[in-house]
């Protein structure tokens, strides 16, 4: 008799054990509802070559898509393109580039649409013609309404061409005296203004199906001129920066706004490097102290500002390591040079995968809600 009640308690701790090994294999919780193993981040599964294509972006030259650039996409090593006034003829011609480059057949898990960018901004910045029909300085004098409006008027422009990303709204404070100011790029002179009324254009934006880039992070309206033609310092305090020009972006992402432009300017009181490349800005600033989860972007990595910083092998590293999510390069050479640097260190383990993946997940995921 006892041998047998031995024997029976036995075999119910080899089902016991049995029960909570099947727990841990399969997500079963004993007496509970099945749950479901964690799935692998689709970042986590794609060899290098493609896990640093979601991090990359490139423009066209013309209309025509070279073989290259081709076989980049259906390769998988680009997330998506910038287009320009030159891809847009017209309208129908840049419906149909568009529509060829999302055709092109990539790799099962990077099937969602590519990203395709414009600089919609208004005013002298255009890549096409319709709205917005006002400059940014003239959506934030006519108030938040009127902003919102041309957001939507925005959208219902790109939508039908294919577009699906406008690096816009601007959300620099207007300095007088500054190159944001006197061009009109800028909303308005106070943070307070750039809130109410760029705030409202992306969400008009993103309510009609395009996503919204607030620009240029931390902030680019002390700069005397344009970082595509000068390097800038902005010679602002850390008090300044986060009280007056970080703050539209507080409300931007507190709007559930979906990108936002690093800028390749120099803020000594933060870092020694441009912004896109420095991780106290791109990691510490906007995602530490503003909370952003959304997707960053450089602003052109070929531009006057970051040419002493190295050539598009280097600019992609510094900005990689920075935490910027997404590397924009205006030409498909620059891109691919750093694809190879940034293949290579990921290969050789000199970049952590793990903070690369998290990059590429955002930009995925982005793409993943993009129709």
């Amino acid at each position: 008799m006892e041998r047998a009640k031995r024997r029976r308690r036995l075999v119910a701790l080899v089902v016991l054990i049995a029960a909570v090994a099947a727990a841990f294999v399969f997500g079963t919780r004993l007496g509970g509802p099945t749950v479901p193993a964690p799935r692998p981040s689709v970042a986590s599964t794609l060899p290098a070559p493609q896990l640093v294509g979601q991090r990359l972006l490139t423009g066209i030259q013309g209309t025509a898509i070279s073989s290259r650039l081709r076989a980049a996409i259906a390769e998988g090593r680009l997330s998506g393109v910038v287009l320009f006034a030159e891809n847009f003829p017209s309208r129908t011609v840049g419906r149909e580039l568009i529509a060829s480059l999302q055709r092109i057949r990539r790799p099962r898990p990077l099937r969602d649409p590519l990203l395709i960018m414009v600089d919609q901004e208004g005013g002298e910045v255009k890549r096409v013609d319709g709205p917005p029909v006002a400059s940014a300085a003239q959506m934030g004098a006519r108030g938040p309404t009127f902003s919102r409006q041309q957001g939507a008027a925005t959208a219902a422009n790109l939508r039908p061409l294919g577009v699906n990303v406008d690096l816009a709204p601007v959300l620099d404070v207007a300095r007088p005296g500054g190159v944001i100011a006197s061009t009109e790029r800028g909303f308005g002179p106070t943070a307070a203004r750039v809130s109410a009324t760029a705030v409202p254009f992306a969400q008009g934006l993103q309510a009609g199906g395009v996503a919204a880039t607030a620009k240029h992070f931390p902030g680019l309206g002390a700069a005397a001129e344009n970082t595509d033609f000068a390097a800038q310092r902005i010679g602002l305090s850390k008090r300044q920066l986060r009280a007056v020009d970080e703050a539209p972006y507080r409300a931007f992402v507190a709007a559930g706004g979906k990108l936002v432009m690093l800028s390749t300017a120099i803020y000594p009181a933060l870092s020694p490097a441009p912004a896109a490349f420095s991780r106290v800005i791109a990691t510490g600033e906007l995602r530490g102290r503003l909370g952003f989860r959304g997707v960053s972007v450089t602003d052109a990595l070929e531009s006057v500002a970051v040419r002493s910083f190295g050539g598009p092998a280097a600019a992609g590293l510094a900005a990689a390591r920075a935490g910027t999510d997404l590397l924009l390069f205006t030409d498909l050479s620059a891109a691919e040079a750093a694809s190879r640097a940034l293949v290579a260190r990921l290969r050789s383990r000199r970049l952590p995968r793990s903070a690369f993946e998290a990059s590429a997940q955002r930009v995925l995921d982005l793409r993943a809600g993009l129709r």
